[in-house]
């Protein structure tokens, strides 16, 4: 797909990784529809830099576990832009869930903001896609769709369902909407780790460094204009996955 001149809705498109993917697709010449639920500042500011790179921007405030915040979030989309041709599932919320508990209501935030709100936003956009003849969906997973992080049973879950979600909307959808996945290892530390942490989990990959979020937003561009690819996934993660036995 011809970047150039499409309308893409990011969720969580307002700050981290989801900044990086919205900056790069305005500079490929996409408009944008920012999705963020509580960063307004950051959707505000975002926003701004969009514009200021030569083309149009609207950030949009929706919880996307909320299908008729979304759907309302789609309508304005298509009522200001036309259509929208591009979607990137990024939102994501990062809690710790420990295993057995006996408080589930964060098992429940964490999960429905990465299955329910990644399958309502391509819900909602897919007769638009449809009815077109072409669109791209591209959902953000991470490396624990294969490999289980401890204490974050929730964020484990959710990726790989976001991941069975992929291959099954690739399926769906064909062959008129592709829909892949970026799956991001090192590329912005979390705020509780310090420079020791951060070496340390550089030494674990093959590259011996962290990657950017730019490198995700690079690989969301090429799977975007790759019109052969559908149902796949790009691991951007310098060689984790194999990194972990090679320095043990």
């Amino acid at each position: 797909m011809e970047i150039k001149g499409k309308t893409a809705l990011v969720t969580g498109g307002a700050h981290r990784v989801g900044k990086a993917i919205t900056l790069a697709l305005a500079q490929a010449g996409a408009n944008l529809v920012i999705n963020y639920n509580q960063s307004a500042e950051a959707a505000k500011e975002t926003t701004a830099e969009v514009r200021c790179l030569g083309v149009e921007a609207l950030a949009i405030q929706a919880d996307i576990t909320d299908y008729q915040q979304v759907t309302d979030m789609v309508r304005k989309a298509q009522e200001f832009f036309g259509t929208v041709d591009i979607l990137v599932n990024n939102a994501s919320l990062f809690k710790k869930t420990p295993f057995p508990t006996s408080d589930i209501a964060m098992w429940h935030r964490v999960t429905n903001v990465l299955i329910h709100g990644s399958f309502y936003c391509a819900n909602a956009v897919a007769p638009l896609m449809l009815q077109q003849g072409s669109g791209a969906i591209i959902n953000i997973i991470d490396l624990s769709a294969w490999q289980p992080l401890p204490n974050f049973i929730a964020h484990t879950v959710g990726k790989a369902g976001l991941l069975a979600l992929t291959r099954q909307l690739a399926v769906e959808l064909a062959p008129t909407v592709r829909v892949n996945a970026v799956a991001p290892g090192l590329v912005l530390p979390p705020s509780h780790y310090d420079e020791t942490k951060i070496a340390r989990a550089a030494k674990n990959t093959l590259l011996n460094r962290w990657g950017t979020a730019n490198d995700v937003a690079e690989s969301v561009l090429f799977l975007i204009k790759a019109e052969y690819i559908t149902g796949e996934v790009i691991v951007v993660d310098g060689g984790q996955r194999f990194g972990r036995g090679a320095v043990a």
